[in-house]
């Protein structure tokens, strides 16, 4: 099989709001069922609010496909993309039945996200199995995590030795990823491949850090919400700032591994709270750029497409578990991330 046997690929996103009138009603289909109070969407709101209402997401994935589109023009591939997401417009539903009514039929899908775990990877094979549904002629197979992939390694490993290069002083170099409640990273990967997400985040840092050339570093985490009672992973990255300035570093560099674009989880938890913490200690903060908008990360999609199309398994240089190819949502093995039941959601 061929990659132009297949019909189109459809890029699978979180979503974010564009409007100021959108911010609520998009965070109450992200946090439906999960309890979290609305003084809290109201505080987490200010952060969108802070930036016109509008989250920098769509915009990156749009710029994201525009580079996709270029890569398979330039190599005489022609495969149509689509953008579709999860909490806001385009909403995906509304995307597949667009991919249905223009002829497609075989849909590759790449979901923005590198990782295992429930909300990392197999929310997405809800999302296409919720697609699925309502466009039962569509065959869709979803690409390999690329977390290991030497293209995504590099790319993040380039910026980490510009900010290196650039350090002066006592500099300690911290990974970054979005933290999960410690039972679902507990759960990830099913019951033989426990702690999956954190343990492919752990990998790519180490992959990382020594294609920089770096040996001290850490991994700390961000973007925790929900219940506080709820134990979640740590150390949370601005806590640990706080610490390493009590032990006398003066320098910190950011690399956010976790997020291939610089949407809100990067521009305000750590362009913004982290900085503004740095500053207030005298802690000099750099903070190095998301790789997913670079021609190479596009080149790499296709690579991860291409892969499928030959029935070869993509490249990685991780001995941590990749997963993916899955058709029509299937999960990867029996009891992977086991789903946690929550109600329908409003689409607003």
């Amino acid at each position: 099989m061929a990659l132009n046997d297949y019909d189109a690929l459809l890029v699978l996103s979180f979503g974010g709001p564009e409007g100021e009138d959108e911010v609520i009603p998009f965070l109450e289909n992200v946090t439906r069922g999960r309890g979290i109070p609305r003084e809290r969407l109201a505080a987490v709101g200010e952060h969108y609010f802070h930036f016109g209402g509008v989250s920098p997401i769509n915009a990156q994935n749009r710029e994201l496909i525009a580079n996709i589109e270029a890569e398979l023009s330039a190599r005489g591939i022609d495969l149509p993309v689509y953008f579709g997401n999860r909490n806001w417009h385009p909403f995906a539903e509304d995307t597949a039945k667009q991919v249905l009514d223009d002829g497609h039929r075989n849909v590759l899908v790449f979901a923005t996200s590198a990782w295992g775990g429930y909300s990392a990877c197999r929310q997405y094979d809800e999302d296409i199995q919720r697609i699925r549904e309502i466009t039962p002629e569509i065959t869709y197979t979803k690409l390999w995590q690329f977390y290991g992939h030497p293209v995504f390694i590099e790319l993040v490993a380039e910026g980490l030795r510009a900010a290196v290069d650039n350090a002066d002083g006592q500099t300690r170099v911290l990974f970054t990823a979005h933290s999960v409640p410690s039972a679902a990273d507990e759960n990830a990967g099913g019951p033989t491949d426990r702690h999956l997400y954190s343990r492919q985040v752990e990998e790519a840092a180490k992959l990382v850090a020594k294609h920089a050339g770096v040996e001290d570093y850490e991994l700390v985490w961000q973007s925790r919400s929900g219940n506080p009672a709820t134990p979640w992973l740590e150390p949370d990255v601005v806590d640990r700032a706080h610490e390493l300035k009590r032990e006398g570093m003066e320098h910190l560099i950011c690399v956010p591994i976790g997020f291939i674009t610089d949407h809100m989880e990067v521009v305000w938890d750590l362009d913004t709270e982290l900085r503004q913490a740095c500053e207030e200690m005298g802690v000099t903060l750099e903070r190095t750029q998301t790789v997913g908008l670079e021609p190479e990360f596009a080149g790499m999609v296709v690579d991860l497409a291409q892969a499928v199309a030959t029935q070869v398994k993509p490249e990685t240089l991780s001995t941590v578990t990749v997963q993916g190819c899955t058709v029509n949502g299937a999960p990867c093995k029996e009891g992977c991330c086991a789903p946690v039941k929550r109600p329908q959601r409003s689409r607003g």
